[in-house]
Order: structure tokens, then C-alpha cells, then sequence
């Protein structure tokens, strides 16, 4: 599973680091004004859609069904199962893209109520809408490919797929800079970006299924994969939609504080680096692995696969919460402040990134204990979990907005993210057992000691850095940033070998033998 996961994390960090440059030439080019926050909403509509009905639940359903054919039946049940599920989606998707396209309107006033204060705001957002919602069917289709793909352990290209993405946006960002158009031409080129983006990341992956001998053969005809899958859709879907419910209520306050919803969509980007390259790697690999135990009946290998995947999460996320936390403004400085992006921008996004950071240990684990539930063919937990999760966002949003503006939303979100990992954990405990005895609270405790000093030090020297250096211009921002960070690796990796951790050995192991090729890998 090691192995697997330094190939996938590599490609996703490659993917999240692509993700980041997308976004600094965004907020160069519209900085966190009107134009900036209208895109955000209408590229968040396809968004919740694809999150609500295909890459989320979808993706949760169909990787351990397609599991089971390839392993029951072979190539041919496996290619049958996969060309009725696409007829069913691409059927569902004309559906969902003709609502979207006549409701727009009606769905920006509902999601960003606050834009009808700024003239023209809320109409931008809407037409925006329209031009994206191609990207609905072609994110989906990539998701059916990457969940294929994982399950016949071809880790490499789908873990790519969302690079792609991002090579051609950076590439039509890179366009718009020279053209200098005015800021309609540039959103509505940026849009349209968007589109030949999702062309790519479904392309990417199309060679890889050929590779392995998959023939589409779309068909609507009866199946009891799709029953199984619609069967095990249906409480993912309404566990998605507790997690869109969240997303809905912060869009809908943000809306009301102009710049806001700029300042968390790129404030959740940077966190979007540890998540991606730990949990979406671990979470991608240990789901296959949980697939194919709980098929074989190997509950007592489930339970390590779990184990081990939560252990290796928690060592990595931990510190980088700290790190995002002690470092937040240097962060964002150097990656964002520059063109339309000022210094009061800077300083708003780096409260939301500090924010957010205190739930990457959740974000990261939901990836991990979510794909046992679905594995072991018990979706109705997970719900039970983003429920909880809403719930928390909830209150902490209604009971701080008035007084703490964005900084709310962002904090809801964190604590949302903590409360459903830390229920998803304890029902697993209680139903099935194996996570006690096995020292995961003592090492946890270790983790957290190995940071005080690595917080502390990070502390320290970009103070000390600023001060030597100040904060303007290039070589002041990769110093106040790259040094400090450089430092609280060592001291963290140090302090975490003198306390024995066995995440230690097994990362500096893995570095020493490097890893297999893709085919290889698991």
C-alpha cells in the first residue's frame, strides 16, 4: 500500500501544486472582487452537482461493484457492468444539465443571495453558470474512469487526470494575461478554460481503460450491479448532500461580504495541498485495498489496512496543520499577492487558511474511514457522519457570522470536518472493532509532541527572517516561507525518531528503495 501511495501522492501533489498556479493566475488576474466572486459561484453550481451525484457518491458506489465483477466475472462482466453504468449517467447528467441551464437565474438568487446588492453581480454569476455546465458530464465520465481504473490497480494515470486539468486552465490563463481584455472577456474566457479542461482530464485516462482491454458497450438493459450501486447510491447521495447542504449555507453568508468567497475558495486551496497529496493518495489506495479485503472476507485485514492508512495520515497532517497555522500569512503572501491581490487580501486569506487548518486531520481521515463503510456494504454510517458534520458548521456559522464575518464559515468547516471523523471512527470501533490495542492514541500523542518544537521553530525563524529580510519581492517570500518550512521538517522528522515513531522508518525505508513502476505497485 506504501508504495502505491508514494506513486499516487507524487502525481496528486504534482496535480494540487498545478491546482495552485491555476489559482495564483486567478487572483492575479480578477483579484477578490466582483468578477472573481461570481465565477467562484457559478463554477461552484456544476461543482455541487458533479460532487452531489457523481464524482462523491457515484465514485463510493461503484469502485467496490466493479471490484466485485472484475473478480467475479472478469473483463467481459466488468465492461458490461461499466457501459450500463455510463448509459445511466450520461442519460441522468442531459437531465441535471437542462435544469441547471433554464434554472440559473433562479439558483444564484437561492445560493448567493447577497450578490443582488451589487449590480449586475448576480446576472454574471448565472451566465457563467451556463457556459460551465458542460463540464458537469465530462468530470463525471472521468469519474466512472478514475473509479475503474483505481479498482484494476492502475493508480497512475487517474491520479494525473486533475493535473491535466489544470495544465490547460494555466494554459488558457497564461492566454488571457497577454490578450489584456477587460474583466468580462476575461471571466467569460476563463469559463470556457474550465471546459476544455474537463475535455482533458477525461481524455488522459481513455488510453489507460484501452490499455486494459475495456470496450464501451452503453447500454440501459437491466443489471444487478447498477441495482446495487443505485442501492448503495442512495445514502451516499444523501450523505453528499449534507456536505453540499454546508457548502450552501457558507456560499450563502459569504455572499453578503464582498471579496469573502475569494478569500476561502483560495484559502481552502492551500489546504487543499495536504489533503490531496495525503488524504486523496492514502484515501484512493487503502479504498481498493478495503474493496478487495471485504470481498475476500479478511475482516482482520481490513482492519489494518485502516489502522495503517489512519496512522500514516495522521503523522503527515498534523504537522502541516501546525505548519499552516504558524506560517499562514508567508504562505499566502508568496503564493497569491501579486497583480489585483493585495496586502489586505493576503491578510483575509490567511485567516481563513489558519482556520481551516485545524480540521486537516478530519478532512484527510473521512477519506480513509469512509471507504470501509461502503466496502463492508454500510453506507447509511457515513451519512450519519456528514449530518453531524452539517449540524457542527451549523451552529458555528449562525452563532459567530455577526461577529466574526468569513472567519466563521471557515471555522464551521473545520470543526464540521473533526466531528465527522471522530464519529465515523468510534461507530467503526464499535461495530467492528480492531482499532483498539493497536496504539494508535499513543502514537497520536507522540505526533503531537514531535510539533510543539516544530511549531515553535517555525515561529521563530520567519520571524527572524522577516526581520533580516522584510516581506516584499520574490527572495523574501520563498525565504520567509521555504525556510522556516524546511527547518520544522527536519525538526519534526528529528523528534518523531527519538519517540520512536514507526511512521519514520517506514517514509525513510520507502525514500531508500524508491518505488516499483506503476503496473507494479500494491
Amino acid at each position: 500500500m506504501v508504495r502505491a501511495v508514494s506513486l499516487v501522492s507524487g502525481l496528486t501533489m504534482t496535480s494540487r501544486i498545478l491546482g495552485v498556479v491555476r489559482e495564483q493566475a486567478f487572483a492575479a488576474l480578477f483579484g477578490a472582487g466582483g468578477h472573481a466572486d461570481a465565477f467562484v459561484v457559478a463554477f461552484r453550481i456544476p461543482n455541487l452537482l458533479r460532487d452531489l451525484f457523481a464524482e462523491g457518491a457515484l465514485s463510493a458506489a461503484f469502485v467496490p461493484t466493479y471490484a466485485a465483477a472484475l473478480a467475479e466475472g472478469g473483463r467481459r462482466r466488468a465492461d458490461e457492468l461499466a457501459g450500463r453504468v455510463v448509459a445511466l449517467l450520461l442519460l441522468a447528467m442531459s437531465v441535471l444539465l437542462l435544469a441547471g441551464f433554464l434554472g440559473s437565474d433562479w439558483i444564484v438568487a437561492r445560493l448567493a443571495p447577497g450578490f443582488g446588492e451589487v449590480p449586475g453581480k448576480s446576472s454574471l454569476a448565472a451566465f457563467l453558470t451556463r457556459v460551465m455546465l458542460p463540464f458537469l458530464p465530462l468530470v463525471s465520465l472521468a469519474a466512472v474512469a478514475m473509479g475503474m481504473l483505481n479498482a484494476e490497480r492502475r493508480y497512475g494515470p487517474p491520479a494525473f487526470a486533475p493535473a491535466t486539468f489544470n495544465i490547460v486552465t494555466i494554459a488558457v490563463a497564461f492566454a488571457l494575461w497577454q490578450l489584456g481584455w477587460s474583466p468580462d472577456q476575461l471571466v467569460l474566457g476563463w469559463s470556457l478554460g474550465v471546459i476544455l479542461g474537463g475535455v482533458a482530464q477525461l481524455g488522459i485516462q481513455l488510453p489507460a481503460l484501452r490499455g486494459q482491454g475495456f470496450r464501451l458497450r452503453p447500454s440501459l438493459a437491466r443489471d444487478p450491479g447498477v441495482g446495487r450501486i443505485l442501492r448503495l447510491m442512495l445514502p451516499a447521495t444523501v450523505g453528499m448532500a449534507a456536505v453540499q447542504i454546508n457548502i450552501f449555507v457558507n456560499t450563502y453568508f459569504a455572499s453578503f461580504q464582498d471579496g469573502a468567497l475569494t478569500w476561502l475558495q483560495l484559502a481552502f486551496r492551500v489546504v487543499h495541498l495536504p489533503i490531496g497529496v495525503f488524504g486523496v493518495a492514502i484515501g484512493t489506495i487503502a479504498a481498493a485495498g478495503l474493496a478487495r479485503r471485504a470481498a475476500a472476507g479478511d475482516m482482520s485485514g481490513l482492519q489494518s489496512t485502516l489502522v495503517d492508512g489512519l496512522r500514516l495520515l495522521a503523522f503527515l497532517t498534523i504537522p502541516a496543520s501546525v505548519g499552516a497555522i504558524v506560517l499562514r500569512e508567508p504562505i499566502v503572501r508568496l503564493l497569491f499577492e501579486r497583480g489585483a491581490f493585495g496586502p489586505e487580501d493576503t491578510a483575509a486569506t490567511a485567516t481563513a487558511l489558519a482556520l481551516y487548518a485545524l480540521g486537516l486531520v478530519g478532512y484527510t481521515g473521512v477519506k480513509v474511514v469512509v471507504p470501509a463503510f461502503y466496502a463492508l456494504d454500510k453506507p447509511r454510517v457515513p451519512l450519519l457522519g456528514s449530518s453531524a458534520a452539517v449540524a457542527a458548521n451549523l451552529v458555528v456559522v449562525l452563532a459567530l457570522h455577526r461577529s466574526f464575518g468569513f472567519g466563521a464559515i471557515a471555522l464551521g468547516t473545520a470543526l464540521g470536518s473533526l466531528v465527522n471523523c471522530a464519529l465515523l471512527v468510534a461507530a467503526f470501533e464499535r461495530r467492528w472493532g480492531g482499532l483498539r490495542g493497536q496504539g494508535i492514541s499513543r502514537s497520536l500523542l507522540k505526533m503531537v509532541a514531535a510539533t510543539i518544537p516544530m511549531g515553535a521553530l517555525a515561529w521563530l525563524s520567519e520571524l527572524w527572517l522577516s526581520r533580516w529580510l522584510g516581506t516584499a519581492g520574490v527572495v523574501a517570500g520563498l525565504a520567509t516561507c521555504f525556510g522556516p518550512i524546511l527547518l520544522s521538517i527536519v525538526a519534526y522528522g528529528a523528534v518523531a525518531a527519538l519517540l520512536r515513531l514507526r511512521e519514520v522508518t517506514l517514509l525513510l525505508g520507502l525514500l531508500r528503495r524508491g518505488t516499483r513502476p506503476a503496473g507494479e505497485a500494491g
